[in-house]
């Protein structure tokens, strides 16, 4: 492991903390791992359900796990009254991830097994805050709207409920499947930001809920979340498939940043974009405006061809450059972007929390203590003598 010197202002980039058999994500082959699966396998072949079950169970379902573990998740997502309330006493221009990050804690007061340490009782908590956290999402939606919160329905998947719960229309099977695709894609990646964050507040043995709050607040930076509505912020800016290149020459000129392209880990193509571009365009064919979808097209072709001319260097699309005109395209409002992914995530965070909690001794780290080097000022070769306060 390399010495402190060696690493100082790298935010830990590069360096090892724990070991995991949750994910793996091999960035310079464009490769995302779940339990030894191809995230794009599983993108393809199975439900939300069923990867939360992998995640949180470390196996796959059989086929009446399965329906029981979906039936389960339905019935979970009912929101205790006292957090209903709670929310609706609310400002109604609060930050959507304050309220998320909030009630999630809201949600550990009404758990009576909280204080609970087996696994058993840690999974049913990982279980239930898989189904309220698309419940609270949904539920802020509405009532800063003006709107009664509705409950899940125990005959749709989760992804179907979390749309029904938003608009109160029960979405169709395609539009449904698109939603269920995207909960797959963004359910896990290994040691990001709010995972880590999740895994060192639970090495401190707190309990689930207060290790995804934190998880939650860590997302809520715009280093960590909210790429995607900046994405759609940008093509909102740009506005039209012809003001594409001038967008790309002053931002390259100017020496800024063009959202969703370039990722920290992948140095190829992010392999969750390539599943949703095709979705985004068709999301915008049923809508009757490819709009967004052809502006993103043509950004990216362009944008990487510029970056290789003018700067020389390959740049990647990544899984927020394609999801924004998506979640646009759907309906869903932008400064819901980031609360919609905290809905998926949710179940990689607790699955890494319980490997935190439940890891067997070989695996299992000590509480997450790093150490820091002082920089700052002495008084002279010595410690600072105190001085009272009437004689400063």
């Amino acid at each position: 492991m390399p010495d402190l010197a060696d690493i100082k202002n790298t935010g830990l980039r590069g360096v090892t903390v724990a070991s995991t058999k949750i994910s793996d994500v091999k960035g310079d082959i464009g490769k995302l791992i779940y339990r030894g699966y191809r995230v794009t396998d599983l993108a393809e072949n199975t439900s939300f359900e069923e990867v939360v079950f992998l995640l949180l169970y470390e196996r796959m379902p059989t086929s009446k796990e399965l329906v029981n573990f979906k039936r389960k998740v339905a019935e979970s997502g009912s929101l205790p009254e006292g957090v209903v309330k709670a929310l609706s006493s609310l400002p109604k221009e609060s930050l959507s991830m304050d309220v998320l990050q909030a009630g999630i804690s809201m949600l550990a007061t009404y758990d009576k097994n909280v204080e609970k340490d087996d696994r058993a009782a840690n999974e049913e908590m990982a279980v239930r805050l898989v189904a309220r956290t698309s419940s609270l999402v949904a539920a802020w939606e509405r009532i800063r709207n003006g709107r009664s919160p509705l409950n899940p329905k125990p005959d749709l998947s989760h992804a179907a409920n979390f749309l029904y719960m938003i608009s109160g229309e029960v979405p169709d099977k395609e539009l449904e499947g698109f939603f269920d695709t995207c909960l797959v894609l963004h359910a896990e990646h290994s040691f990001n930001a709010s995972t880590f964050t999740a895994r060192q507040i639970a090495s401190t043995r707190a309990h689930m809920y207060a290790s995804v709050s934190g998880a939650v607040g860590s997302l809520s930076g715009e280093l960590h979340g909210g790429a995607n509505t900046r994405v759609m912020a940008m093509l909102k800016q740009i506005n039209s498939l012809d003001a594409v290149d001038n967008y790309i020459e002053t931002e390259l000129n100017e020496g800024r940043k063009i959202m969703g392209l370039g990722h920290a880990v992948y140095k190829v193509d992010d392999p969750r974009a390539l599943i949703l571009a095709p979705m985004s365009k068709k999301m915008g064919e049923r809508k009757g405006e490819t709009k967004w979808y052809d502006m993103s097209k043509a950004l990216e072709e362009k944008a990487k061809k510029a970056f290789k001319e003018k700067k020389h260097m390959d740049i990647f699309v990544n899984v927020d450059f394609y999801s924004a005109s998506l979640y646009y395209s759907m309906g869903i409002p932008m400064d819901l972007f980031t609360p919609v992914f905290a809905v998926s995530r949710i179940s990689g965070w607790c699955a890494h929390v319980l490997e935190e909690k439940f890891a067997d001794a070989a695996h299992k780290p000590m509480l997450y203590r790093p150490k820091a080097e002082y920089v700052g000022e002495y008084c002279g070769p010595a410690e600072c003598e105190f001085v009272d306060i009437d004689e400063r």
